[in-house]
């Protein structure tokens, strides 16, 4: 009877410890932002629908254009162009920050921040103001 009424009660306080500390991160997830992310999808919500396509700025026979986020909150964004030649390779570095769930890009002085709908070890999807929406998935 004694170890029931013990293990009653420390199941009690375990209660009490999980639900009376708060979460300050609600709503956000623990997936690590920073890596190399490829471009895979964009889109748009449509009617409350969302469409997404293959990422059609991804040039047929060269690797994916990438958004590379580093640990010391500097990133790089690649372009593959074959304009000039076959599968060149075109970057901007620049700075990035998080808040809660938005993603603010610093490149070439220009400020940008998206929402972080989706963050998961594989997949990274931002959507804008204008609600475009972008799919990364990771390397």
């Amino acid at each position: 009877m004694k170890n029931q009424i013990k293990l009653f009660a420390l199941l009690l306080s375990l209660g009490f410890l999980s639900t009376s500390c708060s979460d300050d991160n609600e709503g956000e997830t623990l997936a690590p932002l920073a890596g190399k992310w490829n471009v895979s999808q964009v889109g748009s919500t449509v009617n409350g629908q969302e469409v997404l396509v293959d990422a059609p700025q991804n040039e047929s026979g060269c690797n994916r254009d990438y958004l590379d986020l580093n640990s010391d909150n500097t990133l790089e964004e690649g372009d593959y162009d074959s304009t000039l030649a076959p599968c060149a390779i075109y970057t901007k570095a620049g700075i990035y920050s998080r808040s809660h769930n938005n993603l603010t890009t610093v490149v070439d002085g220009v400020s940008i921040t998206k929402d972080i709908v989706n963050l998961t070890l594989t997949e990274l999807k931002l959507s804008d103001a204008n609600g475009v929406i972008i799919v990364y998935v990771r390397d």
